[in-house]
């Protein structure tokens, strides 16, 4: 073989082949990709709303769980439906009451407002705490004196006193001394058929706002001060954390019965999230039962 030969037989592809190779590689992966964006964007577009959807149901049942512990006849929502608010218990029990005639151990007073320790009959499923709410027969939906939203300390026609120390000396007979007995000073007394209370801890709200970013989110405050009027959002310095993101629009999360529906109700919740991408619109429905019988 000559160095001619050798030359020719070296030399590789011309421009002008290679040119044809790049535009031949190019349509073959052009006719690809048209078949394979479908089924890619399917699948980014299922992934985005399968999160929207766990983000929006993991929201509801935090917000269920809440108000299954939420005191009777505590439950309110704002006109539009953007907010909920009630009164979060921990534990209840039983007092001692006049009637019971157990000597030796102080029953609940409603007539001597200067006698602020009590007795719970057979303690409780949980600690009661200092700061705590002691609430006895709520009715709500500004009954006086049975609306513990009514709180204020010394005030006159409530039905709620702040817990100032707990004595678990005996566990089964705990005694509960009071920062105030506002039950002695109830102008009819409302006493419980059955000498049940609850123990709330903290007013709660669930509300739908604009955030930071501009965009819409549900939010829950908690630790504030009891207050008659619902705010949205509450004052006082609450704590918060933000529970679900890009909320679609706030019209309507939240929805509870007529006051003559109440006692054994409903409150709907209908949350509706944009995912990531903003394609579509992910809605959750869910019903949470509110017992309210006090």
């Amino acid at each position: 073989m000559n160095a001619a030969h050798r030359l020719r037989a070296s030399r590789g592809f011309t421009l002008v082949e290679a040119v044809i190779a790049i535009v031949i590689i190019g349509i073959i992966a052009g006719i690809v990709a048209m078949f394979i964006r479908a089924p890619v964007l399917g699948y980014t577009e299922s992934a985005e709303r399968a999160a929207a959807s766990d983000e929006a149901d993991l929201a509801l049942r935090r917000i269920a769980r809440d108000l299954r512990l939420a005191l009777p006849n505590s439950v309110r929502v704002l006109p539009d439906g953007s907010a909920v608010e009630f009164l979060l218990t921990s534990t209840g029990g039983r007092y001692l009451a006049v009637d019971d005639d157990v000597p030796g151990l102080p029953a609940l007073d409603w007539d001597n407002a200067d006698n602020r320790q009590f007795a719970v009959i057979g303690g409780t499923m949980r600690a009661i705490e200092r700061g705590n709410y002691i609430v006895v027969y709520n009715l709500g939906d500004g009954n006086v004196p049975s609306d513990a939203y009514r709180f204020r300390g010394g005030a006159d026609d409530t039905n709620i006193a702040r817990v100032e120390a707990v004595d678990y000396a005996q566990p089964n007979t705990p005694l509960v001394t009071l920062e105030d007995n506002a039950f002695a000073r109830q102008s009819v007394p409302m006493t419980s058929p059955n000498r049940r209370f609850q123990v709330v801890t903290t007013p709660v709200t669930y509300q739908c706002r604009l955030l930071a970013d501009g965009s819409l989110g549900l939010v829950r405050y908690w630790d504030y001060p009891i207050n008659a009027a619902q705010l949205a959002p509450p004052q006082g310095g609450p704590r918060e954390a933000v529970i679900a993101a890009r909320v679609a629009n706030c019209g309507g999360i939240f929805q509870y019965g007529t006051a003559a529906t109440r006692r054994s109700a409903l409150v709907i919740l209908n949350l509706p999230l944009r995912p990531r991408g903003g394609n579509g619109l992910v809605r959750l429905v869910h019903q949470v039962h509110v017992d309210n019988t006090p």
